[in-house]
């Protein structure tokens, strides 16, 4: 059997089965390839999980896993006969020997949570698949996590934003169109440039996005948005310059064709230096304005669940700490005994 089968089976499974991106999916794999190299390294004694001998030390020619998992010694990778077996035949003390090793890497705490959420999955893969009895990892509790509260602009800063882009040129519009889109619905920028023009339901004021896991949802856009779009769309048409562009994606690139998201990371940069905002917002830092202001502004929590796309009420729930937090920062600068 070679020595991608098992971790390829699993992979095809999120591609396949479970829909996951073809990012999320290669995340996965680099956790995967990570993992093997790391069971690849030769342990001292009588094979004890999480000792090492002198080559698998921190120094030398030991441990240095990059993201991709690829080790400085090309020796401890594990023979190709013998990775199944070594990655079905693991028990829960390996896997938090593989925790430690993380640690003294110094990996953060989110960075090792996905990766032994990486692991949680692959083997209960392999439980529903029948390779083995019980998962390894059943017993190993998430590192806890730093709670960390999303970045929101001020609604002022969303309008100086919304406003930097030269509408008078298609380019332009087609900007300003994309950053009135993110807002007003909360999208993420994956769904953004998966739009298609037939997504945009002008008269009942509507926009189909296809979300994570292939899903699909109806969500209300505002009025000043679809005017945006119409204008890009009306440029787009009457400019022949344009005349070779994909008929059926909304936004697109200067060359007619599919935008990417880093493009309109680059976009989003742009116009954050040119309006002097923190160069650190990114595309979903309007996607944690919109959220944030719905709540501010009277929206219940499970209407935002179903507008953000969230499978979990609890992933929508850090917005409300951060509602919280300033409505505690208004009391204590507005009450007089505060």
């Amino acid at each position: 059997m070679s020595e991608n089968v098992l971790i390829e089976e699993f992979l095809n499974y999120l591609r396949f089965e479970r829909h996951f991106s073809p990012h999320t999916a290669k995340c996965y794999a680099a956790d995967l390839r990570q993992y093997v190299g790391y069971l690849g390294v030769p342990r001292t004694g009588h094979g004890e999980p999480g000792s090492y001998d002198a080559a698998g030390s921190n120094g030398g020619n030991g441990h240095a896993y990059g993201e991709s998992g690829a080790s400085a010694t090309a020796t401890l990778a594990p023979p190709v006969t013998d990775l199944r077996q070594q990655l079905l035949g693991v028990n829960v003390d390996d896997i938090r020997a593989f925790m430690a090793f993380l640690q003294q890497q110094d990996y953060s705490r989110a960075t090792t949570a996905r990766k032994l959420a990486t692991l949680r999955s692959f083997y209960k893969f392999c439980v529903r698949r029948g390779y083995i009895g019980t998962s390894p990892v059943a017993a190993i509790r998430t590192p806890k996590q730093e709670r960390r509260l999303p970045k929101c602009l001020e609604v002022e800063e969303v309008q100086r934003l919304l406003e930097a882009p030269n509408v008078a040129t298609v380019l332009g519009a087609r900007d300003r169109a994309m950053l009135e889109t993110m807002y007003s619905t909360g999208i993420r920028v994956s769904e953004l440039v998966a739009l298609r023009i037939e997504d945009v339901d002008f008269m009942g004021e509507a926009l189909q996005v296809r979300g994570k896991g292939k899903k699909e949802r109806l969500t209300p856009i505002a009025p000043t948005a679809l005017a945006a779009i119409r204008r890009y769309l009306e440029m787009r048409k009457s400019d022949t310059k344009w005349e070779g562009s994909n008929r059926e994606l909304l936004f697109v690139n200067k060359h007619g064709q599919a935008l990417s998201t880093r493009s309109v990371r680059r976009k989003l940069d742009k116009y954050l230096r040119e309006c002097g905002l923190d160069p650190a917002i990114s595309p979903h830092t309007l996607r944690h304005s919109f959220a944030t202001h719905m709540l501010n502004n009277g929206a219940d929590l499970r209407s935002v669940q179903e507008l953000l796309g969230h499978q979990s009420l609890s992933t929508t729930q850090v917005y409300t700490h951060l509602t919280t937090t300033r409505m505690k920062e208004s009391y204590e600068e507005s009450h007089p005994r505060a």
